[in-house]
């Protein structure tokens, strides 16, 4: 699972990479990835979004643990500073671990070339 210390929960950090942040999407998920500039917390930062529009409680929690348990290994691939914000999109409810897997490393490539280009 994903470490503690390693998760969004303040809403204006959403909010700060959602409107700053690269964006890269793909047909299960989107992600929004930028760097933070004020002190604090060590290492990347993830937050997760999943709406009513992936599915009722039960799904959009199994989206949530899916996309956390897919994420953690690839914590040590994001900047030291970085903050994440993973959006699932309905057909993420669906689709197989490895679709999901597949997506999530396709837009974290393109968020994170984006992120240089910026730079």
């Amino acid at each position: 699972m994903l470490p503690a210390a390693h998760r969004m929960r303040e809403s204006a950090d959403f909010e700060l990479a959602v409107r700053r942040g690269a964006r890269a999407g793909r047909e299960t998920l989107v992600v929004h990835l930028s760097t933070r500039t004020d002190p604090g917390p060590a290492g990347p930062v993830v937050g997760f979004v999943v709406s009513k529009a992936v599915g009722g409680a039960v799904v959009r929690n199994r989206v949530k643990r899916r996309l956390r348990a897919l994420m953690a290994p690839r914590l040590t691939e994001l900047p030291e500073r970085s903050t994440l914000v993973v959006r699932a999109l309905g057909p993420a409810a669906q689709a197989p671990s490895d679709r999901l897997a597949t997506d999530l490393d396709g837009a974290l490539r393109t968020a994170a070339r984006r992120v240089r280009e910026r730079s």
